[in-house]
């Protein structure tokens, strides 16, 4: 296809990028530290800590990776921690010092822990505390070698007063008992990697970065290799676009989504590293009132998110009383924004939410929308600078400009495939390199994207992907269920959520019962909100349970 979105570009937005300009991660981080050591880079909780700062404390982890741990050439590093200060000092440690990230959802059941860290290989992993009971189930079945718990009193530090003192204490309450035998906390490794100088990383744009698992075409999760180059390519994309936008060593960005889901990790934590701006973690956004209390404390002048969190900000009074002098950027992604939102946003705040659009295989951005979009649009954008995209049919061929068809990428965002798994890998591109998204698109004449329907069945919970496959295998293994079909409903608060349809074995089993095993084995988010039982579920004439007839008309 014709590059026919760089007409409607903004004034200042390249048609390419530059991904040579950093060999890998950990240049872009030595270079960003050096010209803003005195500014802060991370702020949480009332602790802040300044770029040098976190040049100093990561080098000393990634040394102790190197140094006393030892760890060879490619090995993998599980992060399984919210929005804390501990986070980005693990990360860069981790990327400085050559190995690979692999994130790791903090709220994950044993049975998903047990598989991420199966599949990756991942020979440490560094936890909070708060959720180390889940990996003290599957210790003995992972070939996790060294384990790094911390607290959120370690990352407090030397910070004094009752509030904060008393924060920890009710965290502390809510910790499980656990028992790792021979962990180390994060200070010991801090305090060990002093010991040890970091050694410069031989590793350039085709070494892996991150791990990032995601379900793909199926429900089973599989780790999305991102290189350096796929992740240098898109915080180049991602700055390109918001650089008329912000100024360098300036911004304040509050980062409220997880920093080990994509969109966070690319749009705030590394394409705002390079500007120099101030990342403000929230820990936990679904706590409205503590959140907008915290937002009050900062300047901030950009915000990404998901739709569900805009509209929870928009529904507390006390959001609107904030200042939004100094907002320049809001954005939304990983599930589409609701017109709604979007005009009650630009209302309260003054600033348009500007939608863009991403998968975890694309590092993630595809598309977005100019951020001086004047009005809301149902579009998810223009694609970012050195994109190609192909709105193609069943055949594989390219439909005309406006009709329907498959969304296909290619850039050099797009990672080379999944961790050990060269099928599934050939089965998401094509034959001329363009990787399948699953979404059905159209391209208008002016280059704006906007999405029709998604060809997989994947629900989207509040940004989050929920594979049907993944949650029905688990409903099926309750013994008092014959046959299962999970599927998307629409949900006010969370865009979509998890409805089965159930066919029982056991006439008594029940909703709540039902609801109750699943959350002994799925994330939060995946957990059925809705259960139907039915004498029969509808079938293809070769006993294929067909989903699509239980979706509302």
């Amino acid at each position: 296809m014709e590059k026919i979105w760089l007409k409607s570009y903004p004034p200042g937005i390249p048609a390419e990028i530059d991904v040579d300009e950093f060999r890998s991660l950990g240049d872009l981080f030595e270079r960003s530290v050096a010209r803003y050591a005195d500014k802060t880079a991370y702020h949480c909780m009332g602790k802040s800590i300044t770029y040098a700062e976190l040049d100093a404390l990561s080098a000393r982890f990634g040394a102790w990776l190197q140094g006393a741990l030892k760890l060879p050439r490619g090995a993998r590093v599980a992060l399984m921690m919210p929005n804390v200060l501990q986070y980005p000092i693990a990360l860069f440690g981790t990327l400085r010092a050559g190995y690979t990230v692999v994130n790791v959802n903090p709220l994950y059941t044993a049975r998903e822990l047990e598989h991420q860290l199966k599949d990756s290989g991942a020979e440490v992993i560094v936890i909070l505390e708060n959720f180390a009971h889940t990996l003290e189930h599957v210790r003995a079945q992972v070939p996790i070698r060294h384990i790094v718990v911390t607290s959120l009193g370690e990352m407090l530090g030397l910070v004094k007063g009752a509030i904060v003192n008393f924060v920890v204490r009710k965290v502390r309450k809510l910790v499980p008992p656990w028992r790792l035998d021979g962990h180390v906390r994060f200070s010991t490794a801090l305090q060990r990697g002093a010991a040890h100088e970091l050694q410069p990383a031989q590793v350039g744009h085709e070494d892996v970065a991150f791990l990032q698992y995601t379900g793909g075409t199926t429900g089973v999760a599989k780790g999305a290799m991102l290189t350096h180059r796929n992740v240098i390519a898109n915080l180049q994309q991602a700055h390109a676009w918001i650089a008329p936008y912000v100024g360098e060593g300036k911004e304040i960005i509050i980062t409220a989504l997880p920093l080990y889901h994509i969109f966070s990790l690319t749009a705030n934590c590394l394409t705002f590293l390079k500007i120099g701006a101030k990342n403000v973690l929230i820990p936990n956004p679904r706590d409205i009132p503590g959140f907008i209390k915290e937002l009050g404390q900062h300047r901030f002048t950009a915000i990404t998110g998901v739709n569900t969190l805009f509209n929870a900000l928009l529904n507390n009074p006390e959001f609107a009383k904030l200042d939004f002098s100094t907002l320049r950027v809001s954005l939304g992604g990983g599930m589409a924004v609701q017109q709604v939102v979007a005009e009650k946003w630009k209302k309260v705040t003054g600033v348009s939410l500007v939608e863009a659009y991403g998968l975890t295989e694309t590092s993630p951005a595809v598309t977005i929308n100019p951020l001086d979009l004047a009005e809301f649009n149902h579009s998810i954008g223009l694609p970012v600078s050195s994109t190609e995209i192909s709105i193609r049919d069943d055949a594989g061929h390219e439909v005309p400009l406006g009709q329907r068809g498959e969304l296909c990428v290619r850039g050099p965002q797009v990672t080379p495939g999944y961790w050990q798994r060269p099928e599934e890998t050939a089965r998401i591109f094509t034959h001329d390199g363009f990787l399948r998204t699953g979404d059905i698109a159209t391209v208008d004449e002016r280059g704006f994207v906007r999405l029709v329907d998604r060809k997989k069945d994947m629900i989207l919970v509040s940004g989050f992907n929920v594979y049907p496959n993944e949650v029905e295998d688990v409903v099926a293994a309750h013994p008092g269920v014959l046959e299962v079909a999970a599927i998307g409903v629409p949900d006010e608060r969370s865009g979509e959520a998890v409805k089965v349809f159930v066919v029982r074995k056991d006439p008594e089993l029940t909703a709540e019962a039902l609801i109750a095993f699943c959350r002994e084995n799925l994330t939060g988010y995946k957990v059925p909100h809705h259960v139907e039982f039915r004498d029969e579920l509808p079938k293809s004439n070769v006993g294929k349970i067909l989903r699509r007839e239980l979706r509302p008309k």
